[in-house]
């Protein structure tokens, strides 16, 4: 009886929740559908790099080639031991638009991401400021296309969902149902709505107003949150500011992760941060993820009557569905479900209990304890 009943809920649960994103995501603009604009406001692109020579150079050539008369690209060397250094000299001879700034120690109190967009924000003097990712490959007409959306509809804060792509078919499978997770959480579609408590922040592409950012705080006040784009998107809202997010398909492209393992690296730095650091809420969540995502439909086709099992089918039947309709999304993804979240689920907790255990997180080679992350040293 009790399997009866947690089947007929997440039966009804999944189809729901189907119709509810189908519907979400059908709200969200296309960046590719905006017009161009002939005299676009000064804009300063902010780019944090550490160690990037893999993917630096492919980045640097889409910024540097952008339909945008007045912008200025401002990237930040923290620390790099790599050939990045070397890579941004050749650049900036090339392009005089670009500036680097190079930072040699981290501050104390300060994770070197946060910090090394502050610094770039203080060299900067313009309008609007985008802080961008390394390895974020932009459509020429992109960023001129998103500053005039964000002027026309009054905006202080806009951010891009970016076309994620990997030379791997399971990783891109992982991606799906981690999107569908986000998507669920974060509801992106509501954030334009003042009423709406949903909010967007995406490293790949949080492009905020001057006066909007100042009264924010600026990332002083998210200095210590491995999740600082996330924050910056939910503080932008909390103070009232006009946000809104549009979809980057084709316009702005990203290659998160190149195999599941960077992958699952990833998931450790940031999943407890979004947990506030509490155990407790940690393992609520994995146990939510397990319960409602990865166990649905193993169980129900295993332990199932022939009812049950109907039920499990007809989910699974949605789950394609929904698969075929979101791009770039295959419909075999839908079978992938299960293992996606039992993947996400492990690495949550693995990194939830290991933060605890060391007293803190490595994240490019420094350490920040876990009394730092949550403001008590």
């Amino acid at each position: 009886m009790i399997l009866f009943w947690y089947s007929v809920i997440l039966f009804v649960t999944t189809l729901a929740l189907n119709f509810y994103l189908l519907i979400g995501f059908k709200q969200i603009k296309q960046v590719s559908r905006q017009s161009i604009m002939d005299n676009p406001p000064p804009l300063a692109i902010i780019i944090a790099v550490r160690n990037e020579e893999e993917d630096l150079e492919k980045a640097l050539q889409s910024v540097c080639h952008i339909n945008y008369t007045n912008h200025r690209v401002i990237v930040v060397n923290d620390r790099s031991t790599d050939r990045t250094a070397e890579i941004l000299q050749a650049f900036s001879l090339q392009y005089p638009q670009l500036r680097v700034t190079t930072i040699s120690t981290l501050r104390d109190g300060w994770l070197g991401k946060n910090n090394a967009l502050y610094q770039g924000y203080l060299s900067s003097t313009e309008e609007w400021i985008l802080f961008a990712d390394a390895d974020i490959v932009f459509h020429p007409d992109a960023i001129n296309k998103a500053v005039g959306y964000a002027v026309k509809q009054q905006l202080d804060h806009l951010t891009i969902l970016p076309e994620l792509i990997s030379r791997s078919a399971i990783l891109n499978s992982v991606f799906a149902t981690l999107s569908i997770m986000l998507m669920t959480s974060m509801k992106p579609w509501e954030a334009k709505n003042p009423k709406s408590k949903a909010s967007s922040g995406i490293g790949a592409f949080n492009l905020v107003r001057r006066t909007a950012y100042e009264k924010m705080g600026t990332h002083v006040r998210i200095k210590l949150r491995p999740d600082d784009d996330l924050q910056l998107g939910q503080i932008m809202k909390k103070e009232g500011l006009r946000q809104d997010v549009l979809a980057g398909k084709g316009y702005v492209c990203l290659e998160w992760y190149k195999n599941l393992g960077e992958l699952g690296r990833g998931v450790q730095k940031n999943s407890f941060a979004v947990a506030n650091f509490s155990l407790a809420k940690a393992i609520f969540n994995v146990l939510s993820m397990l319960l409602t995502v990865a166990l649905p439909m193993p169980v129900m086709f295993i332990f199932g009557t022939p009812t049950i099992r109907i039920m499990a089918a007809v989910m699974l039947i949605f789950h394609i569905i929904y698969m075929e309709i979101v791009p770039p999304n295959k419909w075999w993804y839908a079978f992938m479900i299960p293992f996606s979240a039992f993947f996400l689920a492990w690495h949550y907790l693995k990194a939830s209990v290991t933060t605890v255990a060391r007293g803190g997180i490595y994240w490019r080679e420094s350490f920040y304890s876990l009394k730092m992350l949550k403001g008590k040293e």
